[in-house]
This record gives structure tokens, C-alpha cells and sequence, in this order.
């Protein structure tokens, strides 16, 4: 990969990065279906920028991409706070594994690789809510799907693994690790479903889960500048916020350079290294 990338945050990444991102989704093309292409970040590592950088230049190139992220699938609140009561009470945040709707995910993949056009589902993170199916665009013909999303293809940790607290939401609030076992199981029993459909993937590897708040944060601030006057969270909310995703995220940075088609290893400013 070129190694000249503008910073994700306000600019995008470089031309030439993301017509090599390009040339590499359309390996995954089939003849007989639409694949799907992963591209796979820690928070506000530029992910969804990436993504939507790629399908722009493929609609240029006569090419229709439809870009899905695995937060248009998250459990809506009602069954997130049925989970809380049900399993444990961190359930009732959106995000980690066994939080999503994994049956609507493989669905609308399995159509959209299917030639069908189908609603795709679309989530509001300011009112955490689904927006209802009304609200859902319609996709069209598609002859790429990307799904970018935190974690895919992140296989699950071993009980050892587990044992020891992460961080202070952890040791807090999940003494016991129920809540981290759940997350683990589900993510060993029911995402490799939705990791199935992964035709080829790209890992966007940063330098570590330290610079992950403060990517969060500015992402926090470029939604809330798009949104003005709903609420969106303060620093210390979102401070607090990752520490639900340090677990994974963490064994995405452990596991994915192994897994992933293409490893691109960002800096903390989010510039291509290689």
C-alpha cells in the first residue's frame, strides 16, 4: 500500500491509498454474485471514511458499492435492555459482541450478493435507537458490498484470557465476568456466520489501543458538529464508553494481522505507514 495518506479526521485518506483499496476490494468480484469486502478499524480509525472514499471512487469508475456497517445491525434498546435485566446490566449498551442482529446482518448481505434490492437498515447513535424500517434506503443493484466495521473476523479469547480484568469498567462492573464470558461466547458462537460472508478483508491496524479515546472523541465531536442541538456525549462519557470495546479491540490488534487479507498499519495521526 502507498504510504501517503492524509489524517482520516476532516480530509479523508489520500487518492492514491484509496485507489489501491480499490484495486484490492474488486479481487473479491465473483462472477456469479456480488462479494463482500471487510474492512476492519478500531474506533475512528477512519473505517467508515475509508469505505465511503472507496464506493465514491468506484461509482466514478462505473461501479456500484453498497457500504454496510456492522452498527446498522445493533440490537435496538428494548432488546438490549431486556439483555441487561435477562444477563447483566452492561448488555444495555450497544457495541460489543452480542449486541448486534446478526440474522438481519447475514440477510441483508446474502440479498444484496443475490443481485436483490433490498432496505438497509440504518441506526441513530445520538437517540440509540434503530430508525425504523420506514426510514431504511432502498440499495439498488450492488456489485461490491463492503462491511466495515470493529471487529470482524476477530476470533474469541480462551477462559484464561478472560480471568483478568482488562480495565476499571471491568473490575467494577463486571466482577464476576459475566458480562465479558457472554461477549466472548457470542463472539466465538454466532459471528462467524457474518465473518463467513467476508470475502477478503483489510485490517487498518493502529499503533495500539491507547490512541483509541482520543480518536473516539474527535469522532464524537464530528457527529455531535453534524447533529446541532442533540445530545451527544462529553469526554468523560465517552472515556468511559471505550472501555467496553478495550477487550475485543485488543484481540483485534493480537489477532487480525494474521487473519485479514491486508494489514495497513496506521500511525497515531492516522497516516498510512505501510
Amino acid at each position: 500500500m502507498d504510504p501517503t495518506t492524509h489524517p482520516t479526521c476532516g480530509h479523508g485518506f489520500a487518492p492514491a491509498f484509496v485507489e489501491r483499496v480499490l484495486v484490492d476490494a474488486l479481487l473479491a468480484t465473483r462472477s456469479d454474485a456480488a462479494a463482500c469486502y471487510g474492512i476492519t478499524g478500531l474506533q475512528g480509525s477512519g473505517k467508515t471514511t475509508l469505505a465511503h472514499q472507496v464506493a465514491a471512487l468506484a461509482a466514478l469508475r462505473g461501479r456500484s458499492v453498497t457500504v454496510l456497517s456492522i452498527d446498522d445491525f445493533y440490537l435496538d434498546q428494548p432488546e438490549r435492555e431486556s439483555l441487561a435485566r435477562e444477563v447483566h446490566p452492561l448488555l444495555a449498551t450497544r457495541g460489543p459482541p452480542g449486541t448486534h442482529d446478526l440474522a438481519l446482518a447475514c440477510a441483508t448481505i446474502d440479498a444484496l450478493c443475490a443481485g436483490e434490492s433490498v432496505p438497509l437498515p440504518r441506526f441513530d447513535k445520538l437517540t440509540d435507537r434503530r430508525i425504523p424500517q420506514s426510514g431504511w434506503p432502498n440499495s439498488g443493484r450492488t456489485d461490491l458490498v463492503i462491511l466495515e466495521g470493529w471487529f470482524n473476523q476477530v476470533p474469541p479469547q480462551t477462559d484464561t484470557e478472560l480471568a483478568p480484568p482488562v480495565n476499571a469498567l471491568e473490575r467494577d462492573e463486571d466482577a464476576q465476568g459475566t458480562w465479558r464470558r457472554y461477549c466472548n461466547t457470542a463472539l466465538g458462537r454466532d459471528y462467524p456466520a457474518l465473518w463467513r460472508r467476508i470475502d477478503r478483508s483489510l485490517f487498518l491496524q493502529g499503533p495500539g489501543f491507547e490512541v483509541v479515546p482520543a480518536w473516539r472523541w474527535q469522532q464524537e465531536q464530528t457527529l455531535q458538529a453534524a447533529n446541532p442541538g442533540r445530545h451527544a456525549m462529553t469526554q468523560a462519557q465517552v472515556l468511559r464508553f471505550v472501555q467496553f470495546f478495550e477487550r475485543v479491540s485488543r484481540q483485534a490488534l493480537a489477532t487480525l494481522p494474521g487473519i485479514a487479507d491486508v494489514v495497513v498499519r496506521l500511525d497515531g495521526m492516522r497516516r498510512v505507514q505501510s
